[in-house]
């Protein structure tokens, strides 16, 4: 079995090369987004929505991309239409896709056929498109790693970059279109088109400023937490080896993440094998009737109560550190003597101060875009990491 030192530098050396692969993809596409960018604030002025939708762990993708466009996290940032239609997505595009659209298909490195054909039904209605992989498409991407894991977190990066970048030009005013009744939710979109040319690079520009800080960011963690989060992982695969579960747990992208987490431990990459795990913001049924019943607060802690065994892990994923509904089904957890771990944002908010988590993972910085793409790499890694300790006990 590898010893915690050993695991220690391979996940520095793991976060540290995944700078390499990112910063080389996104400065050759930066200009190529931009130029993305720019039709895609068109389409939505003239009305048009984002709908996207992917399979397995790629579903997850499309719940994030929609949860950040209809939500942003940034204040005085605009809430624009988007879906999530992994479900049943080639008879839902069927019934709903418009010209304006911009429809976003996500997959694995080596593509979805199922998803192609979809975005191929998309373009025929002159629809706006995303192949996230793909040889086709408005915006048609070319996998750069066959590594699943790196994979998601460029492509969790390219449509952060997206939603950042949509707002840089309605903000800058160069659109000029009569958005009629909807003008009350722009108001500063001005009726003179501009010219764009110039902030297209400046915005290419930009976007490679994101990559490298997230890069600066992701070299931090390698060096500050390595040693923590191998410490995670083997305790986590301590909890499995004794019939444990991991329950996860999220609010909006972090919902997200973890609801990824638990298919790419269910339903992992190449010859993994499976490890059990839930997600509790999987469940819109049981969230919805607690909320209304209860109250917010309660969503995880309910479904905790009826979910959790002594022998489980609580996971709870949260950029702030002090959101309500994760605190208090980490406390829970304890009290029922689940092993506690936390991905955090900022400074580590409520959850580090309290000492509410055995475990505690830090991504120090207070910008949600970069603290969720670093966090995606981490339990990734973590992942893998269950699957190297797997092996040396087989």
């Amino acid at each position: 079995m590898a010893t915690g030192y050993q695991l220690a530098t391979a996940i520095e050396g793991r976060l540290v090369a995944r700078n390499i692969v990112y910063e080389d993809f996104f400065a050759r596409e930066a200009l190529r987004l931009a130029q993305s960018c720019r039709e895609m604030s068109e389409r939505f002025l003239r009305g048009g929505r984002l709908l996207a939708f992917g399979r397995g762990p790629y579903s997850t993708d499309a719940q994030h991309v929609s949860v950040e466009f209809v939500h942003p996290v940034i204040v005085g940032k605009r809430a624009l239409p988007a879906l999530d239609l992994s479900m049943l997505f080639r008879p839902w595009l069927d019934a709903v896709v418009r010209s304006e659209d911009i429809v976003m298909g996500f997959g694995p490195p080596e593509g979805d056929t199922d998803v192609w054909a979809a975005l191929q039904e998309a373009s025929v209605k002159d629809a706006m498109t995303f192949a996230l992989p793909g040889s086709e498409g408005s915006y048609a991407l070319d996998p750069v790693t066959r590594d699943e894991f790196m994979h998601q977190e460029m492509i969790e990066m390219l449509y952060h970059t997206l939603w950042e970048t949509v707002h840089v030009f309605f903000e800058h005013r160069e659109l000029g279109y009569d958005v009629g009744q909807s003008e009350f939710l722009y108001p500063f979109l001005g009726r003179e088109k501009q010219g764009t040319d110039d902030l297209v690079s400046e915005v290419a520009r930009s976007i490679q400023m994101k990559v490298h800080d997230d890069a600066k960011l992701r070299d931090q963690v390698a060096a500050e937490q390595s040693d923590q989060i191998s410490n995670v992982a083997i305790a986590i695969y301590e909890r499995l080896q004794r019939g444990g579960k991991l329950v996860l747990f999220g609010n909006g992208g972090s919902a997200t993440d973890a609801n990824d987490w638990a298919i790419d431990c269910v339903l992992p990459p190449g010859d993994y094998r499976p490890v059990p795990a839930i997600s509790l913001a999987l469940e819109p049924a049981n969230i919805t009737a607690v909320a209304n019943d209860i109250g917010t607060e309660a969503i995880f802690l309910r479904q905790l109560i009826a979910q959790a065994r002594p022998e489980d892990v609580a996971i709870g994923i949260s950029t702030s550190g002090g959101s309500r509904n994760i605190i208090l089904a980490l406390e829970e957890a304890r009290k029922r003597g689940l092993l506690t771990v936390a991905l955090l944002g900022y400074d580590g908010g409520e959850i580090l101060r309290r000492g509410l988590v055995d475990y505690p993972v830090i991504v120090r910085c207070d910008y949600i875009p970069r603290i969720q793409e670093v966090q995606a790499s981490i339990y990734h890694i973590i992942r893998d990491l269950l699957e190297v300790l797997d092996r040396g006990h087989a």
